[in-house]
């Protein structure tokens, strides 16, 4: 399996918008064609018989498929591991995904997973019910350089004080958040219920959401499957509540002003800012990553 970035090398149109031809890409402006390490197979306007300048080449990005997902690997070289994935599931195989492209900013949408007091504004009707508004912590378990978990803990505002983080006894919390950088995340609900996302940024400016409800309900996979597919409608509906709030925001995040609350999403900045080969990927990306 191979991956090209969407843009020919010639006059930068895109590669997505042309068609495959005896397994290459070919442009849609031109009809160059690219195999799929980049290489230019053909140039029309060369005729057969003429020599392919050597420069002439598509960018290939590395693949690897697991877990029912093909990721792209955008860094320098080859990776030297497959994709980091959650550990937790439990024997968890059943599931049914949706997926849509909201534009904004990777940040943006992957900030908003990691928010720990929108629910009882954006999902009040829903699973923000209850009205708990204070926010304790958030506590938050750092993994390593790129992995985190979040235990969220609110209450109805009694007039209580907030508990700081180290004062949060986590054996207490079953529901956690877990995120692994740069962007897969997990809702741990109970030992038989999931909900993960994971978020591929198509430009600077918009971004593709997966979502996967896992549930084990039975022992027989295409039942608890059928359920899950019973039950997205309602998962899809809590997700277009946050987008219609997510999608009003600013892409600039530079000039937010956090609060103790946002302490996950100040977690996620400093790799997001440390990351210099996404940043000048998705800052200097006129051209589309993926569609």
């Amino acid at each position: 399996m191979n991956a090209l970035l969407d843009d020919c090398p010639h006059r930068h149109a895109r590669l997505s918008l042309g068609k495959v031809v005896n397994g290459n890409v070919q442009c849609p402006y031109h009809g160059f064609e690219f195999d799929g390490s980049g290489r230019t197979v053909k140039v029309p306007a060369l005729g057969r018989s003429s020599e392919i300048p050597k420069y002439l080449r598509a960018l290939s990005i590395p693949v690897y498929e697991t877990h029912g997902i093909i990721w792209l690997w955008y860094g320098n070289g080859d990776p030297s591991k497959p994709p980091r994935f959650f550990d937790d599931l439990d024997g968890l195989s059943a599931y049914s995904e949706y997926s849509e492209v909201w534009s904004v900013s990777l940040p943006r949408a992957v900030e908003n997973q990691l928010d720990v007091f929108h629910l009882p504004f954006v999902h009040y009707n829903t699973i923000g019910r209850g009205g708990k508004t204070l926010v304790h912590g958030p506590l938050v378990k750092v993994l390593d350089d790129y992995s985190f978990i979040i235990y969220p803990f609110n209450e109805v505002d009694r007039g209580q004080r907030p508990l700081r983080g180290n004062e949060i006894d986590a054996s207490r919390l079953r529901n956690y958040l877990w995120f692994i950088y740069p962007n897969v995340w997990e809702n741990y609900i109970s030992r038989n219920m999931r909900i993960i996302a994971f978020f591929a940024p198509i430009d600077s400016s918009s971004t593709k959401i997966y979502i996967r409800l896992y549930m084990r309900v039975t022992s027989v996979k295409v039942i608890d499957r059928a359920i899950t597919k019973l039950l997205m409608p309602f998962n899809t509906y809590v997700l277009h509540q946050d987008r219609r709030v997510v999608l009003t925001q600013s892409n600039d995040i530079m000039y937010d002003k956090l609060i103790h609350a946002d302490y996950p999403i100040a977690l996620y900045r400093r790799m997001y800012l440390k990351d210099k080969e996404l940043n000048k990927l998705l800052g200097n990306a006129p051209q589309k990553l993926h569609e």
